[in-house]
């Protein structure tokens, strides 16, 4: 049994499972611990106190404090770091003096790609595993589809089009980290204006990028203040899919000879199919677990966090610099 202290108690830690059914594949880090069967919580932090208490209580969790200071001294074998970005730094360097086997780290890791980098040296100085949670690496569907393009079942890819809101960071370090993982390293062609829709600091920025094999990639951006959207579309020799609701479903049209036009090729019919997205947060937490038990690779780590995270501040960078 892996031993676990989560730092922040808030929805992505266990608030987004409290309510669900017990069924439910779990969406947080204190509830893909519990289902998964190999980790106990034995510690939370969280200065808000009621917040603290209810979390704790909700969740089992024996010991509280609002400060690790206050938690006092033990050994753990994971750190979960689900506080508010600002927060990261100081508690990922709490949480090294711990000196756990793993820290597992909502994303950004920090607010600046410099001190994320640092953060990530740090941890592998130390002999520490890092796993940042960029949810879409450990969803099935995901994981099979950068198989398959890689493998070149669908043909060259022409191009892609993401949408997404709420900052170039924070959600779009999202969008970025899973270009990464379904095309490769990317570079940043142009950014249009800034769109500050919910933070002040991380506008929301549309972009034109270019993957390392020559792929056009198209970044356009909703609105947080009017409703969420996170979708990938992806046009490839042989057809096209589409992410939609953050990866809650998909749809895919297969080119076949149009039924029209004779002598043309045309996308066929719509199929839908429900999502994997839910069972990425337990499939993180077994990954952690394959990490922690056998030595098994991290499919989120410092390194591809941060590869995304740079490419994401060139964007904002390019963005505001046309307010200047």
């Amino acid at each position: 049994m892996h031993s676990a202290l989560i730092i922040g108690c808030g929805r992505i830690a266990g608030g987004f499972d409290e309510g669900r059914p017990s069924t439910a594949l779990a969406r947080t880090h204190a509830g893909a611990y519990r289902a998964h069967g190999g980790f106990s919580i034995e510690a939370c932090v969280d200065p808000d106190a009621a917040r603290r208490e209810e979390f704790a209580r909700n969740w089992g969790v024996p010991r509280s404090a609002a400060t690790l200071g206050e938690l006092g001294p033990a050994a753990y074998d994971v750190v979960s770091i689900c506080s508010p970005t600002s927060a990261h730094p100081a508690d990922i360097a709490a949480a090294l003096d711990l000196g756990p086997k793993l820290i597992f780290c909502e994303k950004p890791v920090s607010g600046d790609a410099e001190q994320t980098a640092e953060l990530a040296d740090r941890c592998a100085e130390r002999g520490i595993l890092l796993a940042v949670n960029y949810t879409r690496r450990w969803a099935p569907d995901v994981v099979e589809l950068a198989h398959d393009l890689a493998a070149g079942c669908w043909g060259s890819v022409r191009s892609a089009y993401g949408i997404y809101t709420k900052g170039a960071v924070h959600n779009g370090g999202h969008m970025i980290d899973l270009l990464h993982m379904l095309l490769g390293p990317i570079d940043l062609m142009a950014a249009g204006y800034p769109v500050f829709d919910h933070w002040d600091d991380d506008p929301s920025v549309p972009a034109l990028l270019r993957s390392e094999a020559g792929v056009p990639i198209t970044l356009s951006v909703g609105d947080a203040r009017d409703y969420a959207v996170f979708e990938l579309s992806i046009v490839t020799e042989r057809g096209e899919m589409v992410m939609r609701d953050g990866g809650l479903s998909w749809t895919y049209r297969w080119a076949d000879e149009s039924t029209q036009f004779a002598g043309y090729r045309s996308l066929g019919p719509f199929e839908h199919v429900a999502g994997r997205y839910d069972e990425a947060m337990p499939a993180a937490i077994a990954n952690i677990a394959a990490a922690l038990d056998a030595g098994a690779a991290l499919a989120s780590t410092g390194k591809t966090a941060l590869a995304a995270q740079r490419v994401c501040e060139q964007m904002r960078r390019a963005a505001l610099a046309h307010d200047h």
